[in-house]
């Protein structure tokens, strides 16, 4: 490169400096109000990601984390060889599916129904109602489901009896029933809040096209079917793909408030088998070879759904 082309470069380098420097003291306030944001993420998720590198030592809290023995992936042998494992993985990819394939059209199904109601106070209620249950701990909520199915005074199972010939069913012990149960609470407690993107989305659309649908003979059903989905059609990929990342984490804090030995077979899922074979032991090393194969299929399921997205020419994250 001759000096004429370099002295070129430099210039064009100190103007988008000097483009750069105005843009960020343009809109100095914009990024202060981004700047907790992220200082929580830099902070609390990308430094603690130096310690992946337990999942390849036979971790010692009092050698710490450079002086613990260094095994490669003995962790990991250890956890996909384990005699269990196998049945875990299985319940956890089940229950996800089964949360995903279920819960994941109950948000979208909301939201085009509360679209419907023209009632604004009513709408307002309704939608304080549903959100409720978003803000309520699963500790809390633990504590009614059990209440609520006690086999011999619970609210259900008063009802069940009526049909049972006076007979409860202990449903939280029951391998039959335990999977439906942890689907039901889970789109209870996630219904509310999960439409709040799909109805931000419903009210972006311009009311003159549902107004030119009326004059073309168009009921409701037809309105919802022709004009908001098609609308709603980008944000459902967008969120399809973030569920699809997450189909590893069957809810842990829901399973473990709630389940016990006797359904172990069908309930016990990655997290709590972690919990209880890692944590519980002090075997922080096996918790985090877990965590790191979760992160990589997460990944990886993110990265093909969204390509799938681009093969359908829809919009995906990237």
């Amino acid at each position: 490169m001759d000096e004429k082309n370099i002295r070129q470069t430099r210039c064009v380098n100190v103007r988008q400096t000097g483009n750069m420097r105005r843009g960020l003291w343009r809109y100095r306030y914009l990024y202060l109000l981004a700047l907790p944001g992220m200082l929580y993420f830099i902070i609390f998720r990308y430094i603690p990601m130096y310690g992946v590198v337990i999942a390849f030592q036979d971790f010692r809290i009092n050698k710490g984390i450079w002086g613990s023995e260094w095994v490669g992936l003995e962790q990991f042998y250890k956890l996909f060889g384990g005699l269990s494992f196998p049945a875990v993985f299985k319940n956890t990819v089940i229950i996800s599916l089964y949360k995903l394939i279920l819960g994941f059209p109950a948000p979208i199904l909301l939201a085009l129904l509360l679209n419907e109601v023209k009632n604004r106070k009513f709408k307002k209620i309704t939608q304080t109602v549903v959100y409720l249950p978003h803000f309520i701990s699963w500790v809390i909520l633990a504590g009614l489901i059990a209440m609520f199915m006690h086999p011999d005074n619970g609210l259900i199972n008063e009802a069940v009896k009526l049909f049972n010939n006076g007979k409860g069913i202990d449903f939280l012990v029951s391998k039959k029933y335990f999977r439906s149960i942890l689907v039901i609470t889970d789109i209870y407690k996630g219904i509310g809040w999960g439409s709040i993107v799909y109805i931000a989305s419903i009210s972006s659309i311009d009311s003159t096209v549902y107004e030119a649908a009326m004059v073309d003979g168009a009921n409701r059903l037809k309105q919802m079917w022709y004009i908001t989905l098609p609308a709603l059609k980008s944000t459902i990929v967008v969120m399809f793909i973030l569920n699809m990342g997450g189909i590893l984490n069957a809810g842990f804090e829901q399973i473990l408030l709630l389940y016990n030995p006797r359904v172990y077979d069908v309930a016990d899922i990655i997290d709590t088998y972690v919990y209880r074979n890692g944590i519980m032991s002090s075997n922080y090393s096996i918790s985090t070879a877990a965590g790191l194969f979760k992160s990589v299929i997460s990944m990886g399921l993110i990265i093909v759904t969204n390509k799938i997205a681009h093969m359908l020419e829809e919009d995906g994250l990237w």
